[in-house]
């Protein structure tokens, strides 16, 4: 008995076809016809499993493996077991990927809770809102005024779609979603929680106090754009807050008024991006790191988990630490803090 119903019925492959639709080589060709339904961790795969190893840290889990056949780079082959079947390839985790997409469809983006059908009665919509052919929309939807939705869409359930909104084709906006003052682009996935739009932090202190800054831009989410849950996404004050084609989004981040963030970043969970931040292309952010306002993250930069950034940083650079250092720098001084550490440890108990 399937012990995980959550998912959808399992979409069995062989490894030929497997191997041709990931652009990986198999050998033996021989077990082309091995049929695979599932994906594991190496240390427990079994007969039905595929699985991939990339660096030789995971070689201890070969030991219990029993995958029908295991992705692996060329380079480390001479660890496998002679037995098993391998999916060869210089880029095992994403072609691992582009399996798991194939074999568990229904687990790339929230899924329907409810069956009454294409647009549910329960769903409040306004008469002015365009909805394009195969929009999907569950119950307690609230779709504003003169709001338009493209083809093939699906808004779950709670979800609320402000006035004027403009969100793409094939998006899937999950339960309890809030998006005002947006436009959204194609294939774009908010998952459970995310609030799109809302104010900015502006005040400006005077005699009596902190008085507010209206906060009149607006969100641009262009195409394969994702947002993790409970993430929150700032409207500009003036200018707009942009979000980049094919950025990936992790839960309980914060985006900043005015931020713009480029195309095909990576931004991990518990990040805070002050307003009127710029942010290349191909930018990775390491969990619980802060970034100051007003600063500019050049292209293909790398941060470090939990680091601040106070000033801005030049294309390429890899940094970490707080306030961020190159990290090679950032790892010697947390090595020689260590050292040091343990030598003070040693001496107490001489």
């Amino acid at each position: 008995m399937d012990q995980n119903p959550f998912f959808g019925a399992r979409q069995a492959l062989s490894l030929r076809e497997l191997a041709g639709r990931v652009g990986a080589i198999l050998s033996p060709a021989s077990a082309g016809d091995v049929m695979v339904q599932s994906i594991a961790p190496i240390r427990r795969a079994e007969p039905t499993d595929i699985c991939y190893i990339q660096s030789k840290s995971a070689a201890d889990g070969l030991k219990t493996c029993r995958a029908a056949a295991i992705f692996c780079p060329e380079g480390l082959r001479h660890l496998l077991p002679d037995d098993l079947p391998v999916l060869v390839t210089a880029t095992p985790q994403y072609a691992f990927a582009l399996a798991s997409e194939l074999l568990y469809p229904e687990a790339m983006r929230p899924r329907f809770c409810t069956g009454d059908g294409p647009i549910s009665p329960k769903a409040s919509i306004h008469p002015t809102a365009v909805l394009e052919e195969g929009v999907e929309i569950e119950p307690f939807v609230v779709v504003g005024e003169h709001a338009v939705i493209g083809a093939g869409t699906r808004l779950l359930s709670g979800a609320m779609i402000g006035a004027h909104v403009q969100i793409g084709r094939n998006c899937t906006i999950a339960a309890h979603v809030s998006v005002t003052n947006a436009f959204i682009g194609n294939n774009v996935i908010i998952h459970p929680g995310a609030r799109i739009g809302q104010d900015g932090f502006g005040y400006a202190p005077g005699p009596a106090g902190m008085v507010k800054l209206p906060q009149v831009g607006r969100v641009i989410i262009q195409d394969n754009v994702e947002i993790g849950a409970n993430t929150t996404v700032d409207r500009g004050a003036m200018d707009d807050t942009v979000i980049g084609e094919g950025t990936k989004i992790d839960n309980l981040v914060q985006i900043g008024h005015n931020v713009q963030v480029g195309r095909h970043c990576g931004i991990v969970s518990q990040v805070g991006i002050a307003g009127s931040t710029k942010v290349g292309d191909f930018v990775m952010i390491g969990g619980q790191t802060g970034i100051n306002g007003h600063i500019e993250i050049g292209n293909g930069v790398q941060i470090a988990a939990k680091s601040g950034v106070l000033n801005s940083i030049p294309a390429g650079a890899r940094v970490g630490g707080a306030p961020v250092r190159p990290i090679r720098i950032f790892l010697r001084e947390v090595a020689e803090i260590h050292a040091l550490n343990e030598k003070a440890g040693d001496e107490q108990g001489e």
